[in-house]
């Protein structure tokens, strides 16, 4: 398990240096560690439904499954979709360690949610990280969602409830499973540790990736039990549809 205090040392350094383009290697005065061309070259999503964020060919649509059976959460807001150089800067922050690059991305997050904020998306009361089983947590070291969380919380000047959610047991590997079979897999899977503190408040769910978004509509349904006003879902990235290219 790596330790917990080192990923501050290691953004405390990166923030505090001269700064080299993660992406070209060309080293310059940026406020971030990404260069303007590349940030302006990276996957954002344009055309998406205006609920679950899934890419679409046109704007102001809203996709077949939201209108077939309409989730839980209200919501999800993203700057990308899932592809390259994205895919790859997420993979190195949560599957190998390099929190500096999940900072970079929280803060890029953050840039966009401001922005949404100014154009009329409603702020949250509170930011709620998606939990991390016991076992996969002590695997990685960490929780990628309650991290970017903590990085959104300051910027967007609002309260971070790292333990508001609680994962009872391990599930499997959502991405290998089908739609079905997620439903499944999540079945129980979560539990509410403080319900008063939901009732008549906004909240927004915190991860990295929404892929057919099962994670987010399970927990939003519980809040939503619970006597939640509104859900929505702060992501970095969301996915296509299997076989389909954005």
């Amino acid at each position: 398990m790596r330790c917990q205090p080192d990923r501050w040392k290691q953004v405390y350094n990166w923030l505090n240096i001269k700064q080299l383009c993660l992406l070209c290697d060309q080293r310059g005065n940026y406020p971030y560690a990404i260069c303007s061309p590349c940030e302006t070259e990276l996957p954002w999503l344009d055309a998406h439904c205006h609920i679950c964020a899934l890419p679409l060919p046109a704007l102001g649509q809203i996709c077949g499954e939201c209108q077939k059976q309409r989730p839980y959460f209200d919501q999800v807001v993203v700057p990308w979709h899932y592809g390259f150089p994205v895919d790859e800067l997420i993979t190195r922050f949560k599957h190998h360690g390099k929190w500096p690059v999940g900072r970079l991305l929280g803060e890029l997050l953050s840039h966009h949610l401001l922005n949404a904020f100014a154009q009329g998306l409603p702020r949250p009361d509170l930011l709620v990280p998606v939990p991390l089983g016991k076992q996969r947590l002590r695997q990685r070291g960490f929780n990628q969602a309650g991290m970017l969380a903590d990085w959104l919380g300051t910027p967007l000047q609002l309260e971070v409830n790292a333990h508001l959610l609680r994962r009872e047991r391990e599930t499997n590997a959502q991405q290998d499973l089908d739609a079905a079979a997620r439903q499944r897999n999540l079945r129980n899977a979560f539990s509410l540790t403080e319900p008063a503190r939901v009732k008549g408040r906004h909240l927004a769910l915190v991860d990295d990736v929404l892929t057919t978004g099962a994670t987010a509509n399970s927990l939003a349904r519980q809040l939503k039990q619970a006597g939640a006003r509104r859900v929505d879902v702060y992501c970095l990235a969301r996915t296509p549809k299997p076989g389909e290219t954005p």
